[in-house]
């Protein structure tokens, strides 16, 4: 099986985060249903701060699902409904005196299709900062854009272009901006659900790349088809099957080692 899929020396087991670090994310018991499909079915799930977290598993086996509950997108759809509980910071999420707003700005995403607004880059930034209040003055604002952008590794690219259209950009480009405003608002968490699916193994793997410099800031919970991927970004990696969690641990672990024989048939590709 190590020949399947080579884990970064520096996610060793030793070396990956889960023991002794604080979990930013606690999810106990969440099951979601649309209507009468039970779609996630009693996960239980720590995950770290300041590190990234991959969701792996087949299509329709739960992934998104769950990340959709860890900033109530799953509250847009009628029949959804979810019981259990999901913590951030050890503050329930789901308490019915919570701000949803403010929570998705604590909480940013990445979708698996770059979607530009469709207004300037600088615009496209500039956004969330603007409605939460984030700027007293046009200066703060720019600071706000120019490092959001830096951050996403795309400020050097588009600096003489801030006034034209986002979605002028490629497709790599525009992904990152959507990284950069996810950013621009200061999350905590970063949900990224298969950001690199529609992009080309170049700007693939600048946005791994990304990923890997924005843990030292962000935790990170990425949803990925790629096992590749899995192991190239993450420090712990959650195998889910059927709606359920089978297991979760050490990426370098969940990769050579797995507990469960349903992990190593997918790993494998036996299923999938």
């Amino acid at each position: 099986m190590n020949s399947m899929v080579q884990v970064k020396h520096s996610e060793a087991v030793g070396a990956a985060p889960g023991i002794g670090v604080k979990p930013k994310v606690i999810a106990r018991d969440v099951n979601v249903y649309y209507g009468e499909k039970h779609a996630l079915k009693s996960v239980d799930l720590d995950v770290p701060e300041r590190s990234v977290t991959a969701l792996i598993g087949p299509s329709g086996c739960g992934k998104s699902t769950f990340l959709r509950c860890i900033n109530r997108m799953n509250d847009t759809i009628p029949i959804a409904r979810v019981t259990g509980k999901i913590e951030i910071d050890e503050r329930d999420i789901y308490d019915p005196t919570l701000d949803v707003v403010q929570l998705r700005a604590r909480v940013g995403m990445v979708f698996q299709k770059p979607n530009p607004f469709p207004k300037s880059i600088y615009e496209n930034v500039a956004y969330g900062p603007k409605i939460h209040g984030f700027a007293r003055s046009k200066a703060e604002l720019d600071e706000i854009v120019t490092t959001s952008l830096q951050k996403a590794g795309l400020f050097e690219e588009v600096k003489d272009r801030l006034n034209e259209s986002g979605t002028s950009l490629s497709g790599g480009q525009q992904q990152r901006l959507c990284i950069a405003r996810a950013i621009a608002v200061s999350p905590e968490v970063i949900l990224m659900d298969e950001p690199c699916s529609a992009l080309d193994p170049i700007a693939t793997a600048k946005i791994e790349e990304l990923m890997d410099e924005l843990r030292a800031n962000f935790t990170i919970i990425i949803v990925t088809h790629s096992m590749q991927q899995a192991a190239r970004v993450s420090q712990r990696t959650a195998f889910f099957h059927l709606g359920i969690l089978v297991e979760e641990g050490a990426t370098e672990t969940m990769f050579t080692t797995p507990r469960d024989r349903r992990t190593q048939d997918y790993i494998t590709g036996r299923f999938g």
